[in-house]
């Protein structure tokens, strides 16, 4: 890898330094926008809104001759009639001595589709796209606002995002976080690999990475978690990262996953010059990990601001100190927001919003005492059932609508920080609205809810003491795992970032789980994931089924109980139809009806959760040895569970 010397980082950051001296401008030639500050020059698409091109340091950041843009909103302002699109400049920098410059394109759907053709399909709604650049920036500031109004019919949104495509003779370095930050395979190494079980997985046979399999959802990403990612250069030393201020505007809350950055998996195989360009992505209402929801009714007014984010550059002498320079820009972000300069009127400014503050404490817990590990808390809409399709009660497939909650909404705005151990939390930069608190924290099963919270413009709000009862059945008989919401600490969990742990997972436990309470590790001896069983030591590609897999978990009591037991089961991800559940041979009902997270394939230990409670007759246990017995049906290699949680409990004085 060539490094800068310290002379040369001097004078780079000096040069900079220089530029950063000069306004901002824009012009117009009839097709492009064009943003200037001496350090970053970005064209705007006036017909689309599209990014046409990004300069930093006179090097072009993205990609050209893709079939698809090369900066791009998922859902931009192109109108059928170019009568209904309106492209302009919102900040003049003459008005404000070359500080800041904005320009906006807008498109009024008039009841058609926008964004037709993008990859979630297209949308009913006004949209309208910003960017925005200021002095001495090394980056440029990108939203979208939409609109539906109460003369447009029902739309579902599908995917929506922000990506860009980047120039692959510069950007050959991937960072998601300080797991998965390293030396990206090449255009080529992709496009001459040998396909797998999905479109997005090859096996790479090309360059130093021959022999690694290739999957672009190995680099999905919390977005609570991870507000700064990105590309970087080993031969220009420069980097392009996205910066989110906050997630208030992107959907599933704090525990969401979604892609953030891969090399493009468009074309074929058979496309074996394609372009396959570094891809940076910003997803704000995304299918994947358990999917969210955005459904507008026929009538309904509805309007979003997604954003603003950055699009932040930087120069270094290594993808490291790139990196530490992009992290450290996030509370400068955050600090900032809501920004002064973002004036529409959906954006809610600093003086319309509020700070929320309280305390969480535990009662009449066991573990009462302890303290609340990776709490979280936020705000949310009340749970909600998605409006009607024309008119009519709507139906999810195969059945009634799933409610929208706060993991899977996407239509309103959401509230999260992470509280101090102490249960004492800060929620600052709230819109005013009606909300619901939620609360939960590594090591409690369950969730706390307040209802009813309403947040008035500008005036901070107290919620004192909250008492938080998590819910139980009885008296613990005995657990395996953490509740944390992640399956990360079973066995292959640190992997689980990887294609084709359902492969291996027949190679691990040839005689599959039989985990013996007060001898076993759930570190060890519990794998990442339930999943049919491979029988062909031959399939290395992921393809075909797997025979119906039984886990057993052997306990023993020192007496025959009686009264009532309830096994409590809280679900990482899941993908099988259904789980077999029985009791020293004896069945229990069946658990269905599990929402597919997608995680297994997709190489996640966390998505959406889901947690189910089996109570039963105590008399179905013994003294002595028992055996419960959890089985996955036959089927695809992938279609398993993964665990968060598992605990058996029992109340001798219940009656059944």
């Amino acid at each position: 890898m060539r490094r800068t010397g310290p002379v040369v980082a001097l004078l780079l950051s000096l040069a900079a330094g220089a530029r950063a001296a000069e306004p901002v401008s824009v012009t117009d030639d009839g097709l492009f926008f064009t943003l200037k500050n001496g350090i970053v020059t970005a064209k705007v698409v006036k017909d689309t809104g599209n990014l046409g091109s990004l300069e930093y340091n006179g090097i072009e950041i993205l990609a050209g001759n893709v079939q698809r843009p090369a900066g791009y909103w998922s859902h931009n302002a192109r109108t059928r009639d170019p009568a209904d699109r309106m492209a302009k400049v919102t900040i003049d920098p003459k008005n404000n001595d070359g500080e800041r410059a904005e320009v906006s394109v807008k498109g009024l759907c008039k009841g058609g589709q926008m964004g037709a053709g993008s990859p979630g399909g297209g949308a009913i709604a006004d949209i309208e796209i910003r960017y925005t650049l200021e002095r001495g920036l090394s980056g440029l500031y990108t939203w979208s606002i939409w609109e539906h109004t109460q003369e447009h019919p029902y739309t579902n949104v599908g995917e929506a995002r922000f990506l860009l495509k980047l120039n692959d003779r510069v950007f050959d370095w991937m960072t998601v976080d300080a797991q998965r930050n390293f030396k990206s395979i090449t255009a080529k190494d992709w496009n001459y690999g040998t396909p797998l079980n999905m479109k997005e997985v090859r096996r790479i046979n090309t360059g130093d990475m021959k022999g690694r399999i290739e999957h672009k959802y190995d680099y999905s990403a919390n977005q609570f978690d991870v507000l700064a990612w990105g590309w970087s250069s080993t031969s220009k030393n420069i980097g392009c990262w996205f910066i989110n201020p906050t997630i208030e505007y992107l959907s599933g809350g704090p525990t969401k996953i979604e892609l953030s950055a891969h090399r493009d998996a468009t074309f074929t195989p058979q496309d074996k010059e394609a372009p396959a360009p570094p891809c940076l992505l910003n997803y704000w209402r995304g299918s994947h990990y358990g999917s969210t929801n955005l459904a507008v009714g026929q009538g309904e007014q509805w309007t979003k601001v997604i954003g603003p984010f950055l699009i932040y550059c930087n120069a270094g002498n290594s993808p490291d100190a790139l990196r530490k320079d992009a992290l450290a820009r996030v509370p400068v972000e955050q600090k900032a927001w809501p920004y002064d300069w973002a004036k529409h009127a959906a954006y809610a400014t600093s003086d319309q919003r509020a700070t929320v503050q309280g305390k969480l404490t535990l009662q009449n817990d066991p573990d009462v005492g302890t303290p609340l590990a990776n709490l979280l808390v936020g705000l949310t809409v009340p749970e909600y059932l998605p409006p009607a399709v024309g008119g009519r009660a709507g139906r999810g497939f195969g059945g009634p609508p799933r409610p929208v909650n706060w993991q899977n909404d996407a239509k309103n705005y959401q509230f999260w920080t992470r509280a101090n151990p102490d249960g004492t939390f800060t929620i600052p930069a709230v819109r005013p609205g009606k909300y619901v608190l939620h609360a939960f924290a590594s090591g409690f099963l369950g969730e706390f809810v307040k209802a009813d919270i309403t947040v008035e413009p500008g005036k901070p709000l107290d919620l004192g003491t909250l008492a938080w009862t998590p819910k139980r059945f009885g008296r613990t008989l005995w657990e395996i795992g953490i509740p944390d919401r992640s399956a990360a600490e079973f066995f292959k969990g640190d992997k689980a970032s990887s294609w084709g742990l359902y492969l291996q997972y027949a190679r691990d436990f040839p005689n599959d789980v039989t985990f013996t309470v007060g001898k076993s590790d759930f570190r060890k001896d519990w794998f990442l994931m339930q999943v049919p069983h491979n029988e062909d030591p031959a399939n290395v590609d992921g393809k075909g089924n797997g025979r119906a897999t039984p886990w057993h978990v052997k306990f023993s009591l020192d007496h025959a109980p009686k009264g009532k037991a309830t096994l409590r089961l809280a679900f990482a991800g899941t993908e099988t139809r259904s789980l077999a559940l029985s009791i020293n041979g004896k069945e229990l009902p069946p658990l269905t009806g599990f929402l597919n997270t997608s995680s297994i394939h997709r190489d996640s230990a966390t998505s959406y959760f889901q947690t189910r409670d089996v109570s039963f007759d105590a008399t179905a246990l013994k003294e002595g040895d028992n055996d419960l017995t959890l089985t996955v049906p036959t089927g695809s290699l992938a279609s398993g569970v993964m665990y968060d949680y598992l605990r058996l409990e029992l109340d001798e004085a219940a009656s059944n």
